[in-house]
């Protein structure tokens, strides 16, 4: 997947360390074997190169891309894991960044090929709609189903306190050596005019109690061309990269999975209709809008009653 993992436990004599990695990488390995695009030979990376036609995945690829594609159906295509061509035209796909950027003529061209509304679902046979040409791109949400399926590792060996992250999404069970739930940080991007050399703003720490967080932001994979952020979150509506203030959205859920594709949902959503959708839907959500150089916090009341009592402006 392009990124790290590590499992913190409280009990590291339940099983050998070298076997538990060992059972750890196995299981990413067959994640990554079905859902990298950067992989040639990945179930998916042959499902994109397919000709038109129904294609029984293996269940893994199935069971995330059919999730990814119900969330696509409920945002409206706010959300949307059919946008691979497009994610590579920006250069956040395989091939790497570009010098300049993408004409018109092709985004229009890569938006004529994505859109989620193209495919459809076979659920009994595991079948996904190939209509010709269509990309699936799951790494708005395979970093969190790596995440949830490492947790399961350490289930089935009856481990019952750790602390699970892959590529910054986690996952927590139990409590600490100190017998208190986990701690964790949610990373504050810096203000938009933050100067080289000032510091950078401290994480805002919340308690992650049997359960998963994941965030979406413009700081983390992104590019500047001629003054402007062009951040990894493309817009389903127009083909370009988000322009708007939120900085990014970070969103708890028993399964990290969910959680993954909800705040890229969210974040893609924008200021007004990501908050909006997370109340209606009753999402524990946190939003970091940048506000006239500064930064300004939201969250509903399902995220606050969640990370503890820990919301608060950092």
């Amino acid at each position: 997947m392009g990124t790290t993992w590590t499992v913190k436990l409280c009990e590291p004599d339940a099983i050998a360390p070298e076997t538990l990695e060992a059972v750890i990488q196995a299981v990413l390995g067959r994640i990554t074997e079905q859902m990298s695009t950067w992989k040639p030979d990945s179930a998916i990376s042959l499902l994109n190169r397919a000709e038109r036609g129904w294609y029984r995945l293996p269940d893994e690829l199935f069971h995330v891309l059919s999730h990814a594609l119900e969330l696509a159906r409920d945002t409206e295509g706010a959300y949307d894991p059919t946008l691979g061509k497009l994610a590579g035209l920006w250069g956040f796909g395989p091939a790497g960044a570009f010098n300049t950027l993408p004409g018109a003529g092709d985004v229009a061209d890569a938006m004529a090929q994505a859109g989620w509304r193209r495919t459809g679902v076979n659920a009994p046979h595991c079948a996904i709609w190939q209509p010709g040409g269509l990309e699936f791109d799951l790494s708005s949400i395979g970093k969190g189903y790596g995440v949830d399926q490492i947790a399961a590792v350490l289930d089935r060996h009856r481990i019952e306190h750790y602390l699970v992250e892959v590529g910054g999404e986690l996952k927590a069970r139990g409590s600490n050596e100190e017998h208190m739930p986990w701690s964790v940080s949610i990373e504050v991007p810096e203000p938009a005019d933050l100067s080289e050399s000032a510091p950078r703003p401290p994480g805002l720490p919340i308690s992650l109690v049997d359960g998963s967080i994941a965030t979406s932001g413009d700081y983390r994979r992104y590019f500047d061309h001629g003054g402007k952020r062009y951040a990894h979150t493309l817009d389903p509506a127009t083909g370009h990269p988000v322009t708007h203030r939120l900085a990014s959205v970070s969103v708890l859920d028993p399964q990290c999975m969910a959680a993954d594709a909800l705040a890229t949902a969210l974040f893609s959503m924008g200021p007004v209709q990501g908050p909006e959708y997370a109340r209606r839907r009753g999402i524990p959500a946190l939003f970091i809008h940048r506000d006239a150089g500064d930064l300004a916090l939201e969250w509903t009341g399902e995220f606050e009653a969640l990370a503890g009592g820990n919301a608060n402006t950092p």
